[in-house]
């Protein structure tokens, strides 16, 4: 918020932003519900750790992080939604958010990517944790075809895919958790809103300098 508001012409401490809004609006950090089980897929096969926590990237489409999470309708009703963001500027490259939890899911957000970024072929690597999506025939056999190479975290250690744990927040804070959706077309168009218009073009991120990725990818 410093940084935001600072880009609008208007200089704040941390301390002074912190009392309006905490004690001034009554504004107060979220407590996200509980994230639901699921089921790991036996796996077909599993890939070693290439970013090592290496999270910089010299241009463009050199490395992908991927990831799904949770998102929750008014009833209550659970919706999957599947992101990869470019970790050259932390911009959201494709974003697919739907009922159910699937290695299909996984290979359509890819290859949306891939429709919109056109990566040179053999040079780009996508990371993600070992969950079964990534680690089932379906999604491997897809990104041998499209010449993606696999980067995976080590099981149950998510500091090894902290982009994504930090977009993912960053979408629940500020836009999810804040909303009732009663449909989930409005859950979709507001997640995909958020994701392309506002993180890409609109949010200053600290990687970037406090330039937004669009700013830092033109740059």
């Amino acid at each position: 918020m410093t940084a935001y508001l600072e880009r609008k012409g208007y200089r704040y401490s941390q301390t002074t932003i912190h009392k309006y809004m905490n004690i001034e609006m009554g504004l107060h950090s979220i407590v996200r519900p509980k994230k639901p089980g699921t089921k790991p897929g036996r796996p077909h096969k599993v890939f070693g750790n290439k970013l090592k926590q290496d999270f910089h990237a010299d241009r463009p489409n050199q490395k992908w992080c991927t990831d799904f999470t949770y998102l929750f309708l008014k009833n209550g009703d659970v919706r999957y939604n599947c992101t990869i963001i470019d970790l050259y500027d932390r911009s959201v490259v494709s974003s697919i958010t739907d009922r159910h939890i699937t290695s299909d899911l996984a290979v359509r957000t890819l290859r949306k990517a891939l429709d919109y970024q056109h990566p040179a072929k053999d040079a780009l690597i996508l990371h993600s944790d070992q969950g079964s999506q990534y680690t089932s025939k379906a999604f491997i056999e897809f990104c041998e075809s499209v010449h993606v190479t696999q980067s995976m975290s080590k099981a149950g250690y998510p500091y090894d895919n902290a982009p994504m744990e930090r977009y993912f927040n960053t979408l629940k804070n500020e836009c999810t958790n804040l909303h009732g959706f009663r449909t989930e077309e409005e859950l979709y168009r507001a997640v995909e809103e958020f994701a392309y218009v506002t993180y890409n073009h609109l949010r200053p991120h600290s990687y970037n300098g406090y330039r937004t990725p669009f700013e830092a990818r033109c740059a």
